[in-house]
C-alpha cells in the first residue's frame, strides 16, 4: 500500500508540475511589469491576470522573495501560491504600510513575507498576528499534528534574519483578539483564519472598522462565483469567504485587485 500511495504521490506532483509549466508558457514574451493602472485587469479577467502574476513570479520578483517562496513550499510548510508573493510585492509598492496584520498565521508564511517586503521597499512597518496556532482547523482545513506552530512561526523569522513579529495566541473571535484588532489602524488587513462564514463575517466587520481609510483588506479564499478559473494546482476558494466577499458594501469599499481566490478591497477615504 505504501507504494502505490508513492507512485499515486509522484504522478499527481508531476500533473501539477505540468500544470504550472503550462501556465508559466502563456505569458512568454509579454510585457513584464505589472503597473498601478493594470490592476483592473485582474478584476475583468482573473484567470488571465493570475498567469500573468505567475509570470511575474518567476521573472521580476527579487530573488530573497523567490527563496521566500521556495522555503515554505518544502516540506509543506505553508500553503498558498506562487502569484501570493507576486501579489504582496505589488500590494505592498504602492501603499507602503506602516502596519500589517494577519489573522489566521499557521507557520508564518504570509507574516513572515510581508516582513521581508517591508525591508525589501525600507519601509517601518509593524507586523502582527491572530491566530490559536494550533491543529484545529474547521469544515474545510485541515493541519498537520506534532508541529509546535507558535514556535515554528518564530523559528522562520529566525532564518530569514527577521525581527519577531508580534503574535497573539487566541481566536479572532476572542476578546483579547477583538481588543488588539480595536486598539489602532491598520494599514492592510488579511483575514486568512477560520473559513465558516460566520466566523469570517464578525472578522470582516471588526476589521473593516478598524483598518485605515485607504487602507486594504485582502480576503483569503474568496474566489468562488467570479470569473477566475484556478490551474490544477490552484482553487478557487471556499463557500464562506466567498459569500461574504458578495455582501461587501461598495459604498465603504471598493475591490482594486483580485490574485486567484485572493481579493484586495480598499476603504474608501
Amino acid at each position: 500500500m505504501k507504494i502505490i500511495r508513492y507512485l499515486r504521490g509522484r504522478a499527481h506532483s508531476y500533473k501539477l508540475f505540468q500544470a504550472r509549466r503550462r501556465l508559466r508558457s502563456q505569458y512568454s514574451g509579454e510585457p513584464l511589469e505589472i503597473t498601478r493602472a493594470q490592476w483592473q485587469e485582474s478584476l475583468q479577467d482573473p484567470t488571465a491576470f493570475y498567469a500573468r502574476c505567475c509570470h511575474y513570479f518567476d521573472r521580476c520578483l527579487p530573488a530573497e522573495l523567490r527563496q521566500h517562496r521556495v522555503y515554505f513550499n518544502h516540506c509543506r510548510r505553508g500553503f498558498g501560491e506562487d502569484a501570493f508573493h507576486t501579489q504582496w510585492y505589488l500590494l505592498f509598492r504602492e501603499f507602503r504600510p506602516q502596519s500589517f496584520l494577519e489573522i489566521g498565521v499557521f507557520r508564518g508564511q504570509s507574516l513572515s513575507l510581508a516582513a521581508l517586503v517591508a525591508g525589501h521597499f525600507k519601509l517601518a512597518c509593524e507586523v502582527h498576528g491572530i491566530s490559536p496556532f494550533s491543529t484545529e482547523g474547521d469544515s474545510v482545513s485541515y493541519y498537520l499534528s506534532g508541529v509546535d506552530f507558535y514556535a515554528d512561526t518564530l523559528h522562520n523569522f529566525a532564518h530569514f534574519s527577521l525581527p519577531p513579529p508580534a503574535l497573539l495566541r487566541a481566536y479572532s473571535t476572542d476578546e483579547t483578539a477583538r481588543a488588539l484588532i480595536a486598539s489602532r489602524r491598520w494599514s492592510i488587513i488579511y483575514i486568512d483564519g477560520n473559513h465558516e462564514y460566520e466566523v469570517v463575517r464578525q472578522d470582516w466587520e471588526i476589521c473593516a472598522r478598524q483598518v485605515e481609510p485607504g487602507g486594504v483588506i485582502v480576503l483569503d479564499d474568496a474566489g468562488l462565483g467570479t470569473n477566475y478559473r484556478p490551474p490544477g494546482f490552484a482553487t478557487g476558494g471556499h463557500p464562506g469567504p466567498s459569500r461574504l466577499a458578495k455582501e461587501i458594501d461598495g459604498a465603504q469599499f471598493r475591490e482594486i485587485l483580485q490574485v486567484g481566490h485572493n481579493r484586495a478591497f480598499q476603504k474608501i477615504a
